[in-house]
């Protein structure tokens, strides 16, 4: 409860930073009267409205959809691998998806329109994903460990690939496809929000229903299975799902990396390891650290904007090095 009230306050005050500075109270007011026009019946118009309803608050929302989704499926890799480092670039969908996104724009080539750049991210996403799936089953079983050297070797291959085709290409899209890689939300508008929203919350309240199941995992295949629970069947779920998530977020934001590492270890130390509370509590941590990190993205190099990837990365980094330290006493 504590994190959605913060989380609340804070893309209501997010919209309101910018090169514009907008005061919170005229925020809320505005977004008051599009939401609920029966409470708040007037509400500041003019350029004012239009940046904030139009251009921010789009933004801003698909910031914490994005945040909230890589994190539950951290949280949810981790627990269904048993490894503390799984994240989406292991099972492929994230590198898949950078790829499949950068020939959409190195190429210029639009054959649906604005929706031609997420679908073909998107595509990519999942035809990685289900190469790491079909190389990691064996005598028709899903193997974990198959599963993430199988995600290493695709990653490895497909961000070779993407970097060379970037590398090789003379055209000014160089730098949109650099910056997309890096992870982005620049541009966002309303109907790049609705169905993220939608598929994330749809599959962390699934996740959410199955973290009973996903405790289970921690006692290994036999201990599982020995309390009733079909394991491949329920792991073939999760990272299906979980591939799903991360094909929809990356289509929309580009590569974020550390998101989905960082927070749930920082939950998982303030909360404990049970799935009950962790994956809701990482989704709303992830929603209200991506929201931040935008507002940084935007803040700290105007005119220009910094990639979100690259200020997680700085954040993650000293968090992992303090994680060792820490588990070393």
């Amino acid at each position: 409860m504590l994190l959605g009230a913060v989380l609340l306050v804070s893309l209501v005050v997010a919209v309101g930073l910018g090169p514009v500075s907008i005061p919170a109270g005229d925020v809320a007011r505005m977004l008051g009267h599009r939401l609920a026009p029966w409470l708040v019946s007037e509400a500041p118009a003019g350029p004012q409205s239009v940046i904030v309803l139009d251009i921010r608050f789009p933004r801003v929302l698909l910031g914490a959809v994005v945040g909230a989704g890589l994190a539950a499926v951290g949280a949810v890799l981790q627990g269904v691998l048993r490894n503390p480092l799984a994240d989406p670039y292991i099972i492929g969908a994230s590198s898949g998806a950078s790829l499949g996104a950068v020939l959409v724009i190195l190429a210029g080539v639009s054959p649906f329109g604005p929706l031609s750049l997420p679908l073909s991210a998107f595509a990519g996403a999942m035809a990685a994903f289900a190469f790491v799936l079909g190389i990691s089953r064996r005598g028709g079983q899903l193997a974990p460990t198959r599963l993430i050297l199988a995600g290493v070797a695709v990653a490895a291959l497909t961000e070779a690939v993407t970097s060379y085709i970037v590398l090789t290409t003379p055209d000014k899209e160089v730098r949109t496809a650099l910056f997309w890689t890096l992870g982005g939300l620049s541009g966002t508008q309303w109907r790049d929000v609705g169905v993220p929203a939608v598929i994330v919350l749809a599959a962390t309240a699934w996740f959410v229903t199955r973290a009973t199941l996903l405790n289970a995992l921690v006692l290994g295949d036999e201990g599982a299975t020995g309390l009733g629970v079909e394991v491949d069947r329920l792991r073939l779920r999760l990272i299906t799902v979980s591939a799903l998530v991360i094909g929809t977020v990356v289509a929309v934001s580009g590569g974020i990396g550390f998101v989905a590492l960082m927070v749930p270890h920082a939950v998982r130390l303030a909360a404990g390891p049970d799935n009950r509370h962790l994956v809701p509590l990482s989704a709303l941590t992830g929603a209200l650290l991506l929201v931040w990190v935008d507002v940084g993205a935007r803040l700290l190099n105007q005119p220009d904007e910094i990639p979100i990837g690259v200020i997680t990365a700085v954040l993650g980094s000293p968090f992992f090095l303090f994680l060792l330290i820490r588990a070393d006493r």
